[in-house]
């Protein structure tokens, strides 16, 4: 019976605690336009903006670059352009249509974020933040490096005074 018990208390606070994370989402209006996307990984970006499909034309050409026959004789290529806008985005990163197109739409919700909120979107910002991390961690180390050479240093200085007392 007390095992019944403990498990069921356990199972509470797991749904409270999933209610609570996904509380400020869910309570949260969101603007016309934009929507929430709940991801979890590299690629959580909340607020982008939701492609219209009337909005977009979409092609599909032969790609370029290495590959062959397999590049040379298929049309798997998308192009998409967002005609209120006229931004273009051309994806051809595997072979298979259906990838190349939701990988030429995720690029084309992230671009019209750039181009809506310019600085403040959050593919910038992201980027701008790595860049920082990256350059935190190359300064500690160089920091490091330093602190190795200034050590190996005055250990030769404190062996070759060892060495003249003898």
């Amino acid at each position: 019976m007390s095992l019944l018990v403990s498990f069921t208390c356990r199972m509470l606070s797991v749904s409270r605690w999933l209610m609570w994370r996904a509380a400020p989402c869910l309570l949260r209006p969101n603007p016309p336009g934009l929507t929430c996307v709940l991801a979890v990984g590299k690629k959580d970006l909340t607020d982008l903006p939701v492609l219209a499909e009337d909005e977009l034309e979409e092609q599909f050409v032969r790609g370029s670059g290495p590959g062959g026959q397999a590049t040379n004789k298929t049309s798997n290529c998308v192009v998409l352009k967002h005609i209120p806008t006229g931004i273009v985005v051309k994806c051809h990163q595997t072979r298979s249509v259906d990838i190349n197109r939701k990988r030429a739409r995720e690029i084309m919700r992230e671009k019209l974020d750039v181009f809506c909120k310019g600085e403040f979107s959050e593919v910038l910002v992201k980027k701008k933040e790595s860049v920082l991390k990256k350059q935190e961690k190359r300064r500690k180390v160089n920091e490091n490096l330093e602190r190795k050479r200034l050590f190996k240093e005055a250990l030769a200085a404190h062996s070759k005074v060892g060495n003249d007392q003898e």
